[in-house]
């Protein structure tokens, strides 16, 4: 019984596509979006090169398990392949090796890669966290912005270990915060 609960648990899965690179970014699932042509396969291509794991490229396919999270995987089609503008589809597993894909992965972040031109406002300290709904689940969410010569894929694994320094409980932004205001107090004092 236990098993059939769990197949049909699966197979009965809400679920839905999006359009995004997903990877494993140091055991984070990590969803990279933006518009066409932003850059997410080529900042894709650098992580895997890093020694992280591709699990879909261009479209990732979503089920939530038990309404807590979220699994993404790649359509059986594409499964191992990315299309990489000026050089086509290629195989990841067949250059990188096997360590350099997955099945699936559980979604813990999504990254969006926004031209900087188009973004109104920066977040320059990060102490207001942005949550990104996907079948009604809140996954954090960040926006990098864009801009010749910025070190994309560098950005994203960093957005990975913040986020994973967050999910243990230590938040950078709300300690310089609170550094900063303990400071102005003291000031206030002398």
């Amino acid at each position: 019984i236990g098993k059939l609960t769990a197949i049909l648990e699966d197979r009965l899965a809400a679920r839905e596509i999006i359009h995004g690179v997903l990877l494993d970014i140091l055991g984070l699932g990590v969803l990279i979006v933006g518009d066409s042509g932003i850059g997410k396969s080529e900042c894709a291509l650098d992580l895997i090169e890093r020694g992280h794991s591709l699990v879909s490229d261009d479209m990732t396919r979503f089920r939530a398990m038990e309404g807590r999270e979220l699994v993404g995987t790649s359509p059986d089609l594409t499964r191992n392949h990315m299309e990489i503008r000026g050089l086509g589809i290629i195989n990841v597993m067949s250059i990188f090796g096997i360590g350099s894909v997955r099945l699936e992965k559980r979604l813990d972040l999504i990254v969006t890669l926004k031209d900087w031109q188009e973004l109104e406002e920066v977040d320059r300290i990060g102490l207001d966290q942005e949550y990104y709904e996907i079948l009604e689940i809140l996954i954090p969410h960040i926006t990098i912005p864009v801009r010749t010569g910025r070190d994309l894929s560098h950005l994203v694994e960093v957005a990975a270990l913040d986020q994973k320094l967050k999910n243990m409980g230590q938040n950078s932004a709300v300690e310089f915060n609170q550094r900063l205001l303990n400071l102005m107090q003291k000031k206030k004092k002398e």
